[in-house]
């Protein structure tokens, strides 16, 4: 079982910058691919954004691309997500996610263990 905590949420003004941390239990880390994934209120979870084990290959969603940066370190056994030039639109729960077999996952089925989420809210 792996267990993932998320931090670095928090309250931050338009064009502001904000970075979320997934710390994970599990020794093997670097076997894993990991994402990060939002869910405003009224909406579907989404994908933001998704980092193989290795961190060699990496996946951006359209809406937040040149603004956020996934990134891991796996000697410690923890993804980061680096939001800059945050937006309204932006403010949603986020939530990572490992996926222990196959390639990177940009859907929330592809995933096996998630963490408790942590909300983001950018104001106007």
């Amino acid at each position: 079982q792996v267990q993932l905590v998320e931090s670095g949420g928090g309250l931050v003004q338009a064009g502001g910058s904000l970075r979320l941390s997934c710390a994970a239990s599990e020794r093997t880390f670097s076997s894993y691919c990991m994402g990060w994934f939002r869910q405003a209120p009224g909406k579907d979870r989404e994908i933001v954004s998704t980092i193989s084990g290795n961190g060699a290959i990496a996946y951006v969603t359209d809406s937040v691309k040149g603004r956020f940066t996934i990134s891991r370190d796996n000697a410690k056994n923890t993804v980061y997500l680096q939001m800059n030039s945050l937006k309204p639109e932006d403010t949603a729960v986020y939530s990572c996610a490992a996926r222990l077999v196959g390639g990177i996952g940009l859907r929330p089925d592809n995933y096996d263990y998630w963490g408790q989420g942590t909300r983001v809210t950018v104001s106007s």
